[in-house]
């Protein structure tokens, strides 16, 4: 399964990794202290590192990153392509729900990557080199390239730091100026919204709905030093 580890810096290390953590007792409560309080939780809107980190516990992505930032599938169940390059088709894997219960679905992908391409640069260069993007129905969506970007997968896993998470359709589609309030992914946590307090205070509770990757070794991305600093997508073999 591909899923990610939050590490916090300096002041508190706290790895919050999917893989991890499933294996541990499912009832005992998971706590960690931030070292900056959150307030901006739309991950889309701008990158701030503990959004981000906020944001890997709810939602998910395309594509995961390994220890040597190479990109493997996340949420898809893989990719073809074709016309020399030009032509990617990415299918969705089966299962997949965010908390509210409706199924993830390519359109929701499509208008999720659009509302990244807004403000993050890898995702930018990804559609600016992108004739055409669309669902081609509930688990496939199709990239019509204007000349090869071989590196189209690592653009949805997120190597910058706002994160191309995926967010139902209603929600990518919304106002661009104005960061979504409303916190439904497809993560392994749901945001617990009636416990939060602006800079103070965030809960989470384990998704029921959450459908892991099947198999893999999970992998940890850590700065030289063995001082992680960083919350990264991670992936397993």
């Amino acid at each position: 399964m591909l899923r990610r580890n939050l590490i916090a810096g300096t002041a508190v290390l706290a790895t919050l990794g999917a893989p991890r953590l499933g294996h541990a007792e499912r009832n005992r409560p998971l706590r960690f202290v931030p070292i900056v309080g959150l307030a901006l939780l739309d991950p889309t809107f701008a990158g701030i590192p503990h959004t981000r980190s906020h944001g890997y516990l709810i939602f998910d992505t395309l594509y995961g990153l390994d220890e040597n930032f190479v990109a493997k599938p996340q949420m898809v169940e893989g990719h073809t392509v074709d016309a020399g390059g030009t032509v990617w088709k990415l299918t969705l894997r089966e299962g997949l729900r965010f908390h509210d219960g409706t199924p993830v679905l390519a359109c929701d992908a499509v208008a999720s990557i659009r509302r990244c391409g807004l403000r993050e640069g890898f995702c930018q260069a990804l559609l600016a080199a992108t004739d055409e993007l669309a669902a081609l129905d509930d688990r496939r969506l199709r990239f019509r390239l204007k000349q090869p970007f071989p590196l189209l997968p690592e653009a949805l896993a997120g190597l910058g730091a706002i994160t191309p998470v995926i967010l139902p359709e209603r929600l990518a589609g919304g106002d661009p100026a104005k960061p979504i309030s409303e916190m439904i992914g497809s993560g392994p946590y749901r945001f617990v919204a009636q416990d939060f307090v602006t800079g103070e205070h965030a809960a989470y509770e384990r998704s029921a709905l959450y459908v892991p990757r099947p198999g893999g070794t999970p992998k940890l991305y850590v700065r030289a030093e063995n001082r992680p600093r960083r919350a990264h997508r991670v992936a397993d073999d």
